[in-house]
């Protein structure tokens, strides 16, 4: 059966990041991408210019439409906007017996800010129900209260936090400096796998963290493991980065097709 992809985020306009990214990612890997939309952003390649959030109320209603008819194989979590939010979501998902993807979104690639002061704090919460959390260098700080500057302060604080949430962890190193990225995942025993490449120098790099999250997903909702769904991930992601057709004046979006696909006319 084709896995079903449960993505819980906001909606980008610009289409680069957010469900946009995730309902892409999802078709392209082989998935049944479902959504329940958490906010509605005006943004394009310069910047978010508003933010509206969605009333408790209907995403639930959202999830309960998805997963009473067509069934659930995995979530992905993305943008939840507010601390009411985050925490109705893990209320929403607490008996829920499939892989849980935690992207936790603090700032757009731009740099403005998408949730409400406090929505932060309440992320703890959403982890106790998580399978992996997937934080860049900035947000694995901010989670964990520990520096992280290179690849022992990714380790260092990956660990502590898996440790506190008994979850897996997925530091992504895009943020570090030089010619290389370095990711490490770590797992809730705090074994760690790493993958490294050459950093891929573009500023269409909006919706690096969505897709990323939502691959694994639906690598998960597959049945793949941790770590096969992870690299095959990382693949994905590197590949689009290159493909991203250059669209925008600021951080424009990746090329989630790859490239065009060409049908022929019909007769």
């Amino acid at each position: 059966m084709i896995p079903r992809i449960l993505a819980i985020a906001g909606s980008d306009s610009g289409g680069g990041a957010g469900i946009q990214a995730d309902i892409k990612t999802i078709t392209m890997l082989g998935g049944h991408a479902m959504t329940a939309i958490t906010a509605i952003t005006a943004q394009n390649s310069l910047g978010v210019q508003s933010v509206f959030a969605i009333p408790i109320e209907e995403i639930a209603a959202q999830v309960r439409a998805v997963s009473d008819d067509l069934g659930v194989d995995a979530v992905k979590i993305g943008m939840l906007a507010t601390g009411e939010i985050v925490l109705a979501v893990r209320d929403m998902l607490r008996a829920t017996n499939v892989p849980i993807v935690v992207d936790p979104v603090m700032v757009a690639t731009s740099g403005a800010a998408l949730n409400a002061e406090g929505t932060a704090a309440a992320m703890p919460a959403l982890f106790e129900i998580a399978t992996l959390i997937t934080p860049n260098m900035p947000e694995l700080a901010v989670l964990s209260g520990l520096p992280v500057e290179d690849e022992a302060g990714m380790a260092k604080a990956g660990q502590a936090l898996a440790a506190r949430h008994r979850c897996a962890i997925l530091a992504k190193g895009g943020h570090m400096a030089g010619a290389e990225v370095v990711d490490l995942l770590i797992e809730a025993d705090g074994a760690i796998t790493r993958w490294s490449g050459s950093k891929i120098e573009t500023r269409h790099s909006h919706g690096t963290g969505c897709t990323l999250s939502s691959a694994i997903a639906t690598g998960l909702g597959a049945g793949r493991p941790l770590i096969d769904a992870v690299a095959a991930a990382r693949d994905y992601v590197r590949a689009a980065l290159l493909a991203a057709p250059g669209l925008g004046a600021g951080h424009g979006p990746m090329g989630h097709g790859l490239g065009r696909a060409y049908f022929p006319h019909p007769a």
